[in-house]
């Protein structure tokens, strides 16, 4: 009897299974299913997008709301200052604080270099934030740190040294930045709205540079200057408010997007933005009969990267200078009957002159002020003064323990503030053949790759490494 039930227990699960195997193959899911036709989801007109489509300043959100931003209306508008010379002068005749700097505030980052900019007790700085993959242009009080908003868009990227590098501009209520990947933001610093936006990588067919964008955008006069170096446009100027474009410059010289940022001088007389493209460097007219025009060129000097501005030295003469091996270059630019005559007079490698790898050089009271690179020989990464008759031979460099590596420097009056790049900030007064160290102070316990320029309004000094940002009160 018991081998007979166990018979048909198994004879009923065979079965079971038999039903099931037959139901399984026979059954049709698809009976059910209903045709997936355009629109059918409610999706809004418009919103599908391709991977690499980016909606530039799509997101936004206001924080801090309370916060009073108070009567401060110094202004650090853009890379290098309201004067494009990294000095600041007559700050309010304020005086050094004795003793040791109050930290303010500090803003974690994501990792990068990218500078704050000043404006009326706020700081606004662009960031890269990996967990969303997004540029964010970030605005936040100047005296507490808070964040006042933040606007951000997706763009995904790998980093590579870090993501965002540039440095925003101020002109009125505006706030412009370059992103990463070379997308241009332009919002109301004081609400955050959006404005317009531009994509240099679409629009022109450029190619962003191998560390990302390292150029600065440049306001003049209501304009915004850009060099997309595309394949067809090496120059643009756009109406700030607005974002049309009013003039455009033929890339004839077939020059490349570099790390450098465009510089405007008064070369022979005429009002000119020069810029080192990856190719050489040239003169665009900002004259009113000439806007736009490329005017001389000149690619006798053509490192392969290039991140510091060009500077001016004197009336008609433009101080080169790039890392890598690549060494410092003295142009020169002269009006003709017929035109202009641009000529590379001396260059040299890093060792046997005044050069620099990344910042850009300071023209200060006829006295040039730079960082040598690390392949600078014997001198390497100490600060160094050269007179712009001589650019061989320094006629003043920083302590043999005072090397600074890829750190910024910026001067304030009669003080130069030099951030080693592994956060610690020196102190200089400055003569006219000599620096006097005056204090030194440990600003980041274990700065990583403090490269990015300082800002200076109101008495503050905002500094960075590669991840993040702090307010110091060196003034009073």
């Amino acid at each position: 009897m018991k081998g007979n039930r166990l018979t048909l227990i198994t004879v009923g699960v065979v079965l079971v299974y038999l039903v099931i195997l037959v139901g399984w193959h026979l059954y049709d899911p698809t009976d059910r299913f209903t045709e997936a036709v355009p629109g059918a989801d409610n999706r809004p007109a418009g919103s599908a997008r391709k991977a690499d489509d980016v909606l530039i300043g799509e997101f936004f959100m206001k924080e801090n709301v309370d916060v009073k931003t108070g009567e401060l209306k110094g202004q650090w508008p853009c890379f290098r200052g309201a004067n494009h010379d990294n000095i600041v002068m007559n700050a309010a005749k304020m005086k050094l604080v004795d003793g040791a700097f109050k930290e303010m505030w500090t803003v974690e980052t994501g990792e990068g270099h990218a500078s704050p900019v000043i404006s009326d007790g706020k700081v606004y700085f662009l960031d890269y934030d990996e967990k969303l993959s997004s540029d964010a242009l970030k605005c936040i009080d100047l005296v507490t740190g808070k964040q006042l908003w933040h606007r951000w868009y997706r763009v995904p990227m790998k980093r590579n040294h870090g993501f965002s590098r540039t440095i925003p501009a101020i002109y009125d209520n505006l706030v412009v930045t370059i992103g990463p990947e070379g997308h241009v933001m332009c919002c109301d610093k004081e609400t955050g709205d959006m404005i317009w936006s531009m994509d240099m990588k679409k629009r022109f067919n450029t190619e962003i540079p191998f560390w990302y964008t390292g150029q600065c955008p440049l306001v003049d006069n209501g304009m915004l200057v850009l060099a997309p170096a595309g394949k067809d446009t090496l120059m643009i100027g756009v109406d700030i408010k607005s974002g049309e474009t009013l003039w455009a410059t033929p890339n004839t010289v077939g020059f490349k997007m570099s790390h450098s940022s465009v510089m405007p001088m008064t070369i022979g007389g005429i009002r000119t933005y020069v810029y080192i493209g990856v190719g050489g460097v040239c003169g665009v007219s900002a004259e009113k009969g000439d806007l736009g025009k490329l005017i001389w060129s000149a690619s006798k000097w053509q490192p392969s990267v290039v991140a510091p501005s060009p500077l001016q030295i004197s009336s008609n003469q433009i101080f080169l200078v790039a890392g890598y091996g690549a060494g410092g270059a003295l142009l020169q630019v002269d009006k003709t009957g017929s035109g202009w005559n641009a000529v590379i007079k001396d260059s040299y490698k890093a060792s046997a002159g005044m050069s620099s790898e990344q910042q850009t050089p300071i023209n200060h009271s006829g006295t040039l002020i730079t960082i040598l690179p690390k392949d600078g020989g014997g001198m390497r990464e100490r600060l160094a003064m050269y007179s712009p008759t001589n650019l061989h031979s320094p006629i003043w460099t920083s302590a043999a323990d005072e090397r600074f590596g890829l750190g910024p420097y910026i001067i304030v009056d009669d003080k130069l503030f030099a951030f080693k790049e592994d956060g610690e900030l020196f102190v200089y007064g400055v003569g006219t053949k000599s620096m006097t160290l005056i204090m030194k102070q440990r600003v980041m316990e274990e700065g990583i790759d403090a490269w990015g320029p300082m800002a200076f309004a109101d008495g503050f000094l905002v500094v960075r490494d590669s991840k993040m940002v702090k307010c110091l009160k060196v003034f009073e």
